[in-house]
Formats: structure tokens, C-alpha cells, sequence
């Protein structure tokens, strides 16, 4: 069954179909709340918040655009309103709260994949929050800058030149923070 069945599902009455949405949808929305927001309760009250709307407001739905697009961009301005935060500007250090899995590779592996977890937990916390969402949205996700224009509402050429930069700054914090290491575990 298709994303657009499952809309007019929920929407001829049978509510349950959404809870398709909500745990297909839920670590994403949770990562782009928490980019925005900076802490864990915010995220989750904003995720929590946006999915009451997406359900009130299914009916606008367009199937011009994927579900996950839509319910995004409402995730995006619900944790941007929430917290009234100047995202491209502001820049501030948090404290890295990374919980990282441990697959069942080699000790050495596991190791190195955990640094490199790490490392860009961290660095994503040092850079302003607009440009490590849109690293997160790029890379973490595999969201095409047309879809990462949709959710922020930036225009796709923006969405190109603030990737870049962005890039560029993680670059240089990860090579200054971490400047013996990245010689270590970023080489495959």
C-alpha cells in the first residue's frame, strides 16, 4: 500500500492508518526538531506538536510532493516557531549527547566507527543550527537538495550555496578539533 492510499485512509475515518506515519516518520522528525531546538524535551514536544497538525491538516495534503517532504517542512516550522531561533546566524556549543550502537564488526571497527560518530555529533553541535540541518537532511538522509528546498522553504539555489559553506566550516572545525585524528579515522 502506497503513502497516498494510506492518506485517504485516514482520511475516510480509519485513524489508525496514521500511526504508519508516525513511526516511519518519527527519527527524522526527531532529528530535525532536535537541530533546531538544541535539546531532547523540545524535539520531542515539537515532533508531538507537529504530527497533532499534519493529522488536523491531512486533507491539504498534495501528493505533488512525497508525505515525508510535507510532514518535514511542518516539523521545520513548528520547532522554528517554538523556539523563535535565528538558525542561520547563531552559533553555540552544546554538550554532545550521542548515544552510538555498537554493530557486531571487529573491535577495531567498532571503535573507529564510534569516533567518527562522535566527531560529527560534535562538530554539528559547534556549527549554527540551519547549517547542520542541512548537513544532516544532505548526508544523514539522503534528501536531494529539491526535497531539503521544500522543507526549509529556502530556495533550492540557497539550499546549494548554504550547503557549501557548510561543508566548509564542518571541514575546518573537524580539522582544527580534531586535527591528529581525523588522520586516523576517516581513512577507509
Amino acid at each position: 500500500m502506497n503513502e497516498n492510499q494510506r492518506v485517504q485512509q485516514v482520511l475516510t475515518g480509519n485513524t489508525s492508518a496514521f500511526s504508519y506515519f508516525v513511526e516511519t516518520y518519527q527519527d527524522m522528525a526527531i532529528t530535525i526538531a532536535y537541530r533546531i531546538c538544541g535539546n531532547m524535551q523540545d524535539a520531542e514536544d515539537v515532533v508531538q506538536e507537529s504530527y497533532v497538525k499534519a493529522y488536523k491538516n491531512l486533507h491539504s495534503f498534495r501528493s505533488e510532493s512525497k508525505f515525508s517532504t510535507w510532514l518535514y517542512r511542518i516539523v521545520y516550522n513548528t520547532a522554528v516557531t517554538q523556539t523563535k531561533s535565528q538558525m542561520w546566524l547563531s552559533t553555540r556549543e552544546t554538550e554532545v549527547e550521542n548515544a552510538v550502537h555498537i554493530g557486531s564488526n571487529t573491535l577495531e571497527i567498532k571503535i573507529e566507527d564510534v569516533e567518527r560518530n562522535e566527531m560529527v555529533a560534535d562538530i554539528l553541535q559547534k556549527i549554527p543550527k540551519g547549517d547542520a540541518l542541512l548537513l544532516t537532511l544532505y548526508y544523514m538522509e539522503d534528501n536531494p537538495v529539491k526535497e531539503i528546498a521544500s522543507i526549509t522553504g529556502l530556495n533550492e539555489s540557497n539550499v546549494k550555496v548554504k550547503l557549501f559553506r557548510a561543508r566548509k566550516l564542518f571541514k575546518e572545525l573537524l580539522t582544527k578539533h580534531y586535527r591528529d585524528e581525523t588522520e586516523n579515522v576517516f581513512v577507509n
